[in-house]
């Protein structure tokens, strides 16, 4: 069974008794056939002819590499505590994301008290919501055993396990792939937690004529 994305590889999906291994090197991969062509009665274990040749142990099979990756890590001045959109900041750190006609990118805070996440972009209350339901969820207090740095530190790695450190989001046509109301958050969980650095890789197939999506 094979699929493929407009521009892309195709990918080939094969049974698991086929045991193939995956090679890649250079500008090329190949499928070698690490398992038996037949079983001990003789009878074929394999039923793709045109992957699995039942007089070759090896199947080459072309797949032309035409990604391109970027990574950066950028760092945000403080923000108050508190649940913050920073779609557009994000924007204008990778300009290089209009590129990419199809992709994926990966976005990560490199810190334990603040955290990401996917959320409203368009109504300044959902943010202020979201905060006020972090702060009941994990309330400060003594009752925690980390305490050296303030009351509002253990809340903080709490709030941020809770909420992940990582986003993970296509990119098609030059842009992130986002729902209509959907808006890149970091959340400082920290009352003075200080500049935010964020590592953002992107990988994905180029625009085949080499220009820019606006």
């Amino acid at each position: 069974m094979a699929s493929s994305v407009a521009g892309l590889p195709t990918v080939v999906v094969l049974p698991r008794r086929c045991q193939l291994t995956f090679l890649t090197g250079g500008n090329r991969s190949s499928l070698r056939h690490t398992g038996p062509l037949k079983s001990k009665r003789g009878e074929p274990l394999c039923n793709h002819e045109v992957l699995c040749q039942a007089n070759s142990q090896n199947v080459s099979v072309s797949v032309p590499v035409s990604t391109e990756w970027s990574q950066k890590i950028i760092e945000l001045d403080p923000y108050r505590r508190g649940c913050h959109i920073i779609t557009d900041k994000i924007y204008r750190a990778v300009p290089e994301i209009k590129s990419f006609e199809v992709g994926m990118a990966n976005l990560f805070v490199m810190h334990t008290s603040a955290s990401l996440t996917i959320n409203e972009n368009a109504s300044p209350d959902v943010p202020l919501d979201m905060e006020d339901a972090l702060n009941r969820m994990v309330p400060e207090g003594h009752q925690y055993r980390h305490l050296d740095e303030g009351l509002d530190d253990m809340p903080a790695h709490v709030k941020s396990s809770m909420m992940g450190c990582s986003l993970t989001i296509p990119i098609r046509g030059g842009r992130f792939c986002l729902g209509i109301w959907q808006g890149i958050w970091l959340n400082e969980h920290r009352d003075y937690g200080g500049p935010r650095k964020i590592c953002i890789t992107l990988q994905g197939k180029p625009r085949s004529d080499g220009r820019l999506y606006k």
